[in-house]
């Protein structure tokens, strides 16, 4: 019998919020017949950060946002470019470092760079194997993009194709606006043997000092967000909150969670990771996280149960403190 039952939604939708890489458990409506007191106005966190564009620009002051899109509307607003140009942003470097993207946190201390688009590049791509060694994340924006390539894949031996590259159409279809998780299922679905044509599109760069390793990025050393203890978390409510920075514990365990999205999905997102992390903190057996997941937004993603076993081992493993670098 399944641990839960994929649901489909009245209004159609898939029950993930397509414009955010924050993800919430699904609210029940109150059943004692009282009316639900309006919800109170949204709080701006009076924040500074400092950001450049990653090409090269003058120092700029960005403030009052509470989530990634704002983030980008006030980046585009200061610089007076269009929003849509930013495919994502970096944290204390220009580089094109998959290890250093900016996700659901921030760093008080933290510098941010924003990645512009640049060359447009289509590639006819044949699927000579059943996976093309892509693992995709997004941009919290309705951009997906790519964030590792795996050595000796069908895309690692084309050149023209890169880590950060955006993933706007495949043979024509427009995908801006969907999740990471819905490219990666339709590059997943394509037919072995298939010839089809990607188009993808490369951040602006100034020279070869902005251009990053294809290598794995998870065999360097992975330094934490900027050297303060205190960082601006995105919440999936709308608000912003300063907490204290995730501690190592929490981090090995998202970390492990994230590598079983990337084997399971070909997806790679720090904000689900640590979702599923805190649900499986609240819940006492593989049951109670199962239902956890089939009652919130997760059900859209249809995780197996072998899945969810996986997803458990890993939450047990952290809780007992056995995961570890």
């Amino acid at each position: 019998m399944p641990l839960f039952k994929p649901r489909k939604r009245d209004d159609g939708s898939n029950g993930v919020d397509d414009s955010h890489t924050h993800y919430q458990q699904s609210s029940r409506p109150p059943t004692n017949g009282h009316t639900t007191p309006p919800e109170p106005p949204v709080t701006r966190p009076k924040l500074v950060f400092h950001c450049q564009q990653a090409h090269g620009s003058p120092t700029g002051i960005i403030s009052g946002f509470t989530n990634v899109k704002e983030l980008y509307q006030k980046i585009a607003e200061c610089y007076d470019i269009p929003c849509e140009d930013i495919l994502f942003c970096t944290l204390n470097t220009h580089k094109v470092d998959m290890t250093k993207l900016l996700g659901g946190q921030i760093g008080l201390d933290d510098f941010i760079f924003a990645h512009r688009k640049g060359r447009p590049k289509e590639v006819e791509i044949t699927k000579t194997e059943d996976a093309l060694g892509l693992t995709i994340t997004d941009n919290g924006a309705g951009y997906a993009f790519i964030k590792r390539i795996k050595e000796d894949s069908v895309i690692d031996r084309i050149k023209h194709i890169e880590v950060g590259d955006h993933i706007e159409k495949i043979d024509g279809k427009n995908l801006v606006g969907h999740r990471h998780y819905e490219v990666a299922k339709m590059l997943k679905e394509i037919p072995r043997g298939t010839t089809f044509v990607m188009r993808v599109v490369e951040p602006l760069k100034a020279g070869f000092a902005n251009i990053g390793p294809r290598s794995d990025p998870r065999s360097g050393q992975k330094k934490g967000l900027g050297s303060g203890k205190k960082t601006l978390r995105f919440k999936a409510n709308g608000q912003a909150e300063v907490e204290d920075m995730p501690d190592d514990h929490s981090r090995h365990a998202t970390e492990k969670i994230n590598s079983l999205l990337e084997n399971f999905m070909g997806i790679n997102d720090n904000d689900l990771a640590s979702l599923i992390w805190d649900m499986g903190q609240q819940a006492q057996n593989t049951m109670e996280f199962a239902e956890a997941v089939d009652e919130s937004d997760l059900e859209s993603f249809g995780f197996t149960d072998d899945f969810i076993f996986e997803l458990w081992g890993a939450i047990t493993d952290a809780k007992a403190g056995r995961l570890k670098k």
